[in-house]
């Protein structure tokens, strides 16, 4: 990281953890964005990522019966999300008005019409060539690409031909995973050190994908990882490192630093693919403003798991997780931010959803209806 980007990221990191009232959207997604694509549109979304976004694809890709309370808001049973509802990606989609996308691993009931889903629970950038790292994500997409168009051209049925490919949008939801491992083993200066390989990587495959065609990106920065039930259950000497909302302030500055790192990237991808359209949202403000001013969104429990062991004031249990037997999820999962001490609620997905489509925390500000083609 250069001094420049270095100090541009200080200075960020001063002014998001300041945030105090950032103005939350409404809870439906489609209201709070202004827009759904109309019917008999037919957008096409490609998403790549960790378990934040992962719609089933570690659980099929690893035999797992996941059980209630998973799925219990919404679907009602488990389908190899790690949320009692909907993820963020789900309510996008519905923005979109396609089925949520099916993962690429999941043999069966799988409907690719409207794209696929590639990221997979676990998921990180380095090492590169470790299942299902994102590079592997990517091969992964250029070999379900070009069997869709060899189907084409035997005059058989493919999901998507080569139009609905180059018009597609692909979303990039990754890192996460390689910041919590750094923040794991070294102090915050190694850490941020560390951040030029892991965004090599994601430069990598936008540019795979671009001399491949694709020409419409939408990247994500990480979330608030200070205020994850998981990392503050974490024993420490004393509390010197904690915000006024609670949550771990070394944590959350590798996370702001890594998305203004994240952010130059794409603005240098913009400069280098003139023709190519790459939004970037920080998902920072967003996720942690849900801890900031809960109760503006409903939530009674920012910093406590809904899914976990152990009550207050995390709820969380290294041994214990959510699918553990002896292991019970609150009542009212809609009050709460955090599901099983890692990944959130779907009352939070459907918040960090409007915050997205609402363009405030995009750059360039573009809305997702721009990928409403017929």
């Amino acid at each position: 990281m250069s001094a420049a980007a270095a100090a541009a990221a200080a200075a960020a990191v001063s002014a998001l953890l300041a945030v105090s009232a950032l103005a939350p959207p409404a809870s439906g997604t489609a209201a709070a964005s202004g827009f759904s694509c109309r019917p008999g549109s037919r957008p096409v979304l490609f998403n790549f990522g960790d378990s934040n976004s992962d719609t089933g694809g570690m659980a099929a890709a690893k035999g797992w019966h996941l059980t209630r309370p998973e799925g219990r808001a919404f679907f009602p049973r488990p389908t190899g999300r790690f949320c009692d509802g909907r993820l963020t990606i789900d309510f996008l989609c519905e923005s979109l008005n396609i089925s949520y996308l099916s993962p690429f691993l999941k043999a069966l009931g799988s409907n690719y019409s409207n794209g696929a889903n590639f990221a997979i629970a676990g998921a990180a950038t380095l090492p590169r060539d470790v299942p299902f790292a994102l590079h592997i994500q990517v091969q992964e997409f250029l070999y379900f690409r070009d069997r869709s168009l060899e189907l084409i051209d035997q005059g058989l049925s493919g999901p998507i031909d080569a139009q609905g490919f180059q018009n597609a949008l692909y979303m990039i939801d990754i890192g996460q995973n390689d910041v919590n491992a750094l923040l794991s083993n070294l102090p915050y200066d190694q850490v941020v050190a560390k951040f030029p390989p892991i965004l090599a990587e994601i430069k990598d495959a936008v540019e795979v994908l671009y001399s491949n065609g694709s020409r419409n990106f939408w990247i994500h920065g990480t979330g608030a990882l200070g205020c994850l039930p998981q990392k503050l259950a974490i024993p420490r000497k004393n509390d010197s490192d904690l915000d006024q909302y609670g949550c771990l302030k070394t944590y959350n500055r590798a996370a702001v630093a890594f998305n203004t790192a994240l952010g130059g990237l794409c603005d240098e991808l913009r400069t280098q693919m003139k023709d190519a359209t790459i939004v970037y949202t920080d998902l920072f403000p967003i996720k942690y403003d849900l801890v900031a001013n809960h109760s503006k969104y409903g939530f009674d429990k920012p910093l406590m798991t809904c899914c976990g062991y152990g009550g207050p004031p995390y709820n969380y249990d290294f041994k214990k997780g959510c699918q553990t037997p002896e292991v019970s999820a609150c009542d009212d999962g809609s009050k709460f931010v955090s599901w099983d001490g890692v990944h959130l609620t779907e009352a939070a997905n459907a918040n960090v959803a409007a915050g997205i489509l609402s363009s405030q925390f995009s750059k360039p500000k573009i809305k997702l209806n721009q990928f409403c083609k017929a």
